[in-house]
């Protein structure tokens, strides 16, 4: 096994102080540092501290050390031996040193996947979380990462994938819609911080299908259109952290039902990809984590 060592810092106009107390607040309910929504947020069990057992996404670890406004060392848990710490270093009244490091432990295939694909999405999200503590603490941003086309394609590929639910209780426009029905489905997804909780926001996800938007109530936005063989309705609702987009259909006749038992083949497909784009085209068009900080402190 060999060691890998990877370290990303920034200089940072602003006293320690003020980028510790920012560095404190990482994985809490308004943290201002980690880049979400663009990235899943980093969440533990418990508040910051010795013990705390969390992670983002696939990645999972636990906090070893933990100086406030200085210093969090996270060990990686379970997998390859290893941590990732950051700290802050004081450069002067009015001026810090940020940095990042990872250092981990891996076997010949895991050093592979390392540079292959790891390392270039590793080093933006650290790049952004060092982006948001100099706008967060400064109120801009000298050189902003940008996304390579590598790191752009493992996003899309890692991007969260909308889940099969019922029909949710709260979905009432949806559930109304039809004194009977013949068919109807949900699929949902997690809404991170900073995404829209305006349903108005999500009419897109249904763009090009030309379905206008027949009731809105609360949470919740229906969309749909009546036909002559079958009569189609889509929910958009944002409740309970989550953003879920049900369907209901009701035939008419024989036609009806023989043309959505081929619709409905392909149905679960494009609900799936249409929910799934929206999403994440939300998600990184929502203002970054220091951006909502600094719009919070001028509030």
């Amino acid at each position: 096994m060999r060691t890998v060592r990877d370290v990303h810092a920034r200089t940072v106009a602003a006293p320690a102080d003020v980028v510790g107390a920012l560095i404190d607040r990482v994985g809490g309910d308004r943290d201002p540092l980690f880049p979400v929504p663009a990235w899943p947020p980093m969440r533990f069990d418990r508040p910051l501290a010795v013990g705390a057992d969390g992670g983002h996404g696939f990645v999972r670890y636990r906090v070893t050390a933990y100086e406030p406004g200085r210093r969090i060392r996270f060990d990686f848990t379970p997998g390859p031996s290893g941590f990732h710490e950051v700290s802050v270093h004081p450069l002067g009244p009015d001026s810090c040193r940020v940095e990042h490091v990872l250092e981990g432990r891996h076997r010949v295939g895991q050093r592979l996947l390392w540079y292959a694909a790891i390392k270039a999405v590793h080093g933006t999200v650290v790049e952004e979380l060092l982006d948001n503590i100099e706008l967060a603490a400064t109120g801009g941003v000298r050189t902003p990462v940008r996304r390579s086309p590598r790191v752009r394609l493992f996003h899309r590929l890692q991007w969260e994938r909308p889940k099969a639910v019922a029909l949710p209780a709260e979905a009432r426009l949806a559930r109304s819609a039809f004194p009977r029905t013949d068919f109807q489905d949900a699929w949902q997804m997690t809404l991170p911080p900073g995404m829209p909780a305006d349903p108005a926001a999500w009419e897109g996800v249904l763009r090009g299908a030309s379905f206008p938007v027949v009731g809105r109530a609360g949470g919740e936005i229906l969309l749909g259109k009546d036909a002559r063989h079958l009569d189609f309705r889509a929910s958009l609702l944002l409740a309970n952290g989550q953003v879920t987009l049900g369907t209901v259909v009701r035939t008419h006749h024989l036609s009806g039902r023989l043309y959505f038992a081929l619709v409905r083949h392909v149905h679960p497909f494009m609900a799936r990809l249409m929910l799934r784009r929206t999403h994440r085209r939300l998600a990184l068009a929502a203002p970054s984590a220091g951006q909502r900080e600094r719009a919070g402190a001028g509030a």
